[in-house]
């Protein structure tokens, strides 16, 4: 790119306050949400090793439910920000009471689901005949809180949307700190059991949706919004939403891939192969933040008709993507003899794991222009073209990555499998944003 065409210091000085303003508080709030499963964990592993692997079981199914319909942060953040930036306030907050009516909706039809299946979910798992019921006792009570957890998820993209992430962080930490508090009443207090830990996390999952639901109301209430379901506005947000569930779900067959075949490979490599997956997970955190910084600044500024702002911003958050990739694939390389000790003392794994993790390390870079383009396109509204352009990486994956055991490759292979993933996702949204389709300004897309 010519210099010439850079913008001066001083707008990027503006959009660098205005990425980190977004961005730490966003990374925070991501953070806080897996410390809900450690504290579970920590608490339940105390009452006996069933109950851990009940827990173990639940939360699986849980988490799956909850990263499944992320699309309604994502969604609503997008179509929140375009009229935000467009001037336009009660409209955006209207826009995000549709994703919140949604997210009930979709929340109470999971609960109908799941109640009446929950010994045939965690049969498939194959769990022990000590884990099951413990396992069925957390899955029937902890699936309450999912409606709890959308309205969260809904909520919390139309704070984003706001330009407010301050507000998911301060709730997030009060709802972990509820949640520890409540665990260790209810389990070891009232002698509950597992069941203590899973009422506890509801609980606490409901304190924070009420504190998001007092939070929005207060907007509408302010700049004159209607609280009322609006059904043509929920079909628009499930509309706007489907996009993003087929590349969620794309995303996830991906990662269940590489564990299938890290699977077949030995039981060092899928230990291994677990520790990088968790390291690449946390560090997806970090760049995910970015990301999300970048859904609330791009629509905000397409909403305003102002195609060069969204196009600058864009730019400097891809110069963002690829420093936090290169400082966090080098911390990866340099802090590894302090965390690999804290994973696992046993030589086979730790040999099958460094060269695998370098691969990781290499790879951050790329990691960081994909999720700060995939955050761009999210809030430009493009769903469509990233569902797309996820099977296709899909479709690209799954038959390398299924080849690795047939042509003797290990865990470094499958890892290079994942690498040309992010490679094939970089090349497709890179393609997208260049060609300048996703610019649509206007308050609506």
């Amino acid at each position: 790119m010519h210099q010439a065409s850079a913008p001066p210091k001083a707008v990027r000085r503006r959009h660098d306050r205005e990425i980190v303003s977004l961005a730490v508080p966003a990374f925070g709030a991501l953070v806080a949400e897996p410390l809900f499963l450690l504290a579970d964990s920590a608490i339940v592993g105390h009452l006996g090793t069933p109950q851990l692997a009940g827990l173990a079981i639940a939360s699986a199914l849980l988490s799956t439910a909850v990263s499944v319909f992320v699309f309604l942060a994502y969604a609503t953040t997008a179509a929140v920000a375009r009229r935000v930036g467009a001037g336009d306030l009660p409209s955006a907050i209207r826009q995000g009471v549709d994703g919140i009516w949604l997210a009930l909706l979709l929340g109470a039809c999971v609960v109908a689901l799941t109640l009446p299946t929950a010994p045939w979910l965690v049969s498939l798992f194959g769990a022990s005949d000590t884990a099951t019921p413990y396992a069925i006792t957390y899955l029937r009570i902890s699936i309450l809180g999912i409606p709890a957890m959308l309205i969260v998820l809904a909520a919390t993209g139309v704070l984003r949307g706001l330009q407010d992430t301050r507000t998911p962080l301060y709730v997030a930490i009060a709802g972990f700190a509820a949640n520890g508090v409540l665990n260790v009443g209810l389990v070891y207090g009232a002698g509950l059991g597992i069941a203590g830990s899973a009422w506890g996390t509801v609980i606490a999952q409901l304190g924070m949706a009420a504190a998001y639901l007092v939070v929005v109301v207060r907007g509408a209430r302010r700049h004159g919004a209607s609280l009322r379901p609006d059904t043509a506005g929920i079909r628009a947000s499930a509309q706007a939403g489907a996009p993003l569930l087929v590349r969620t779900l794309s995303l996830r067959a991906v990662l269940m891939i590489a564990t299938a075949v890290a699977a077949r490979l030995g039981d060092a490599d899928v230990a291994a192969h677990q520790i990088i997956l968790s390291l690449w997970s946390l560090m997806a955190f970090a760049l995910d933040a970015i990301a999300i910084a970048g859904q609330a600044i791009i629509g905000r500024y397409l909403g305003a008709d102002d195609a060069q702002g969204a196009r600058e911003v864009c730019r400097r958050m891809v110069q963002w993507g690829v420093v936090s990739g290169i400082v966090l694939g080098l911390l990866l390389i340099l802090t590894r003899p302090l965390f690999i000790p804290l994973f696992t003392s046993d030589p086979a794994v730790q040999d099958t794991l460094l060269p695998a993790l370098l691969v990781v390390a290499l790879s951050q870079p790329i990691s960081g222009v994909v999720f700060v383009l995939d955050g761009v396109l999210m809030g430009a509204g493009d769903g469509p073209y990233l569902a797309w352009a996820m099977l296709l990486t899909l479709a690209v994956f799954a038959p390398v990555a299924l080849l690795v055991p047939a042509f003797g490759g290990g865990l470094t292979a499958l890892w290079g499998a994942m690498t040309l993933m992010m490679t094939v996702r970089m090349a497709t949204l890179w393609f997208r944003t260049r060609s300048g389709r996703w610019i649509v300004t206007g308050a609506a897309r």
